[in-house]
């Protein structure tokens, strides 16, 4: 029998009787008295009210520790994101080593000024520098800030502290995380975060944690796993992604090829803030140079490579 069925009845009963769960139980033995055989016939009515207690008596003790379970759980989970994020904090203030690996010799006239035709590459790069002013600087969790929050993130996961009056509890909180949205308010109607989210989240994997009853933590975890954001919501003030610097054990944690192209991109991004020829380009002077020496015969002073 459905346990429920019959609540909005004897919550009925409970409300217009005295006595509370007393006057609730005189009421249910009253009616068997008048209305049924149960304390005059056969059976041992006194066993059935016994037997029907100690029943359930043990199905509450079973939910009681269903509850327990569950809040210990819910504290393990609170406590295992508090050590994640105390590490990455830890990992994000290291700095970060990523020794380049590369085909071309090490030729001695690198370490000699840049020769005159080397200006243009570096008026593009105040154009370029120029193009991302109105970026800002990532943090050393690769995020930014706000007055509603702060946040870090790595290739997969975005982590977002919001503030929050000290001393909130958890259930005073109302946390709403959709793909692409997120909402941080008091159930009592104070709204903290409330906006579009610059990309999709799994919310499956995404969860929120209350820190130190002053910050509200939501650990969202990124559907696109090879995408930096430069924003949490659309007033936030966007971060220059090409100062992001990832952890070195990100990068363990990818495949080969996806970890090389990842290595890649950062040499090359570094090359040209330098002024300096991108990987692409130093494996195209190798070749010319490997060409050239098989063919001294021919003149190459006035060739234009590209």
């Amino acid at each position: 029998m459905d346990d429920e069925k019959f609540d909005n009845l004897f919550m009925t009963v409970a409300q217009q009787g005295q006595g509370g769960v007393d006057g609730l139980l005189d009421a249910f033995f009253g009616f068997l008295r008048r209305r049924t055989d149960f304390f005059s016939g056969a059976g041992d009515a006194k066993g059935a009210v016994l037997a029907k207690l100690e029943q359930h008596a043990e199905h509450a003790k079973e939910a009681r520790a269903r509850e327990e379970a569950a809040r210990h759980a819910t504290e393990e989970k609170r406590l295992a994101a508090e050590r994640e994020r105390k590490r990455r904090e830890e990992e994000a203030s290291k700095p970060v080593v990523i020794e380049e690996v590369s085909d071309a010799p090490e030729e001695e006239e690198s370490a000699e000024p840049p020769s005159a035709p080397a200006a243009p590459a570096a008026d593009a790069d105040n154009k370029t520098e120029s193009a991302d002013s109105d970026k800002v600087k990532p943090n050393s969790g690769n995020g930014g800030s706000t007055k509603e929050y702060e946040w870090t993130q790595t290739l997969a996961e975005v982590t977002v502290n919001v503030h929050v009056p000290p001393g909130t509890r958890g259930k005073d909180i109302a946390v709403d995380i959709r793909p692409n949205r997120i909402r941080v308010a008091l159930k009592s109607g104070t709204v903290f975060v409330d906006g579009e989210l610059q990309h999709a989240v799994n919310c499956e994997e995404s969860f929120w944690t209350l820190e130190d009853a002053s910050a509200v933590t939501l650990n969202l975890q990124k559907v696109n796993g090879m995408q930096w954001w430069t924003r949490i919501l659309p007033h936030e003030k966007e971060i220059d992604t090409g100062k992001v610097e990832p952890e070195n054990s990100k990068l363990a944690d990818l495949d080969p090829e996806t970890r090389a192209t990842v290595e890649k991109m950062m040499f090359d991004q570094r090359q040209k803030q330098m002024g300096l020829p991108t990987s692409d380009e130093m494996k195209k002077q190798e070749m010319l140079k490997k060409f050239m020496d098989a063919h001294p015969e021919m003149d190459f002073s006035n060739a234009k490579i590209s």
